[in-house]
């Protein structure tokens, strides 16, 4: 969505009760968000929408972005958030070669999650439970971390229900939001 480099367009305050809205769709979306929503979303600061091309929404709080909403989808996190707030997030890993195609933008295939590296929910590789015990369905947004990596890669809206992606380990596993080094993660907001 964000491939090639992009430019702010008008930005605008958000009315009171238009950022209330906001603040109950995360956490009806996010409800990991919620022991930390009054300091991403704080009652008291005032919200911005930043205009995007292709009719993207950007919210950002100050100078920080916090959400992107491509006309009326789903509100899907920026990765500054998800670094701030790693285990809010439904995650997924993938293994080392997908990690190029991802961050070049690629849509995530389902082999790149499958394979030995990669991580779904109910993984038997998966000790600690980090990466869930839910099945997810597709247009759940997911945060995709790289094997070997700290921090997220890339956050998207699943194509195919992680339960789909184990029986039938090929096709188009999630669709690329928003990934490191792309036009959203370089975008100057000051």
């Amino acid at each position: 969505m964000f491939k090639k480099d992009i430019s702010p367009g008008a930005k605008s305050k958000v009315k009171s009760s238009v950022q209330r809205t906001i603040r109950a769709k995360v956490l009806e979306t996010y409800p990991l968000l919620e022991p930390y929503i009054e300091d991403i979303m704080p009652k008291k600061e005032q919200l911005d929408l930043v205009k995007l091309p292709d009719r993207v929404s950007l919210y950002t709080l100050s100078q920080t972005p916090l959400f992107f909403q491509h006309m009326d989808d789903a509100l899907i996190p920026h990765l500054t958030l998800v670094h701030q707030y790693p285990h809010a997030f439904h995650r997924l890993r993938i293994d080392r070669g997908a990690i190029r195609f991802v961050l070049s933008g690629a849509t995530l295939m389902a082999p790149g999650l499958t394979s030995p590296g990669g991580r779904l929910p109910k993984d038997p590789n998966d000790a600690d439970g980090k990466y869930g015990t839910e099945e997810l369905q597709p247009g759940e947004v997911v945060v995709i971390e790289a094997e070997g990596k700290e921090t997220a890669c890339m956050v998207g809206v699943l194509k195919m229900g992680t339960e789909e992606m184990k029986k039938v380990k090929k096709g188009q596993a999630c669709e690329a939001g928003h990934y490191l080094g792309d036009g959203l993660w370089q975008l100057n907001l000051g």
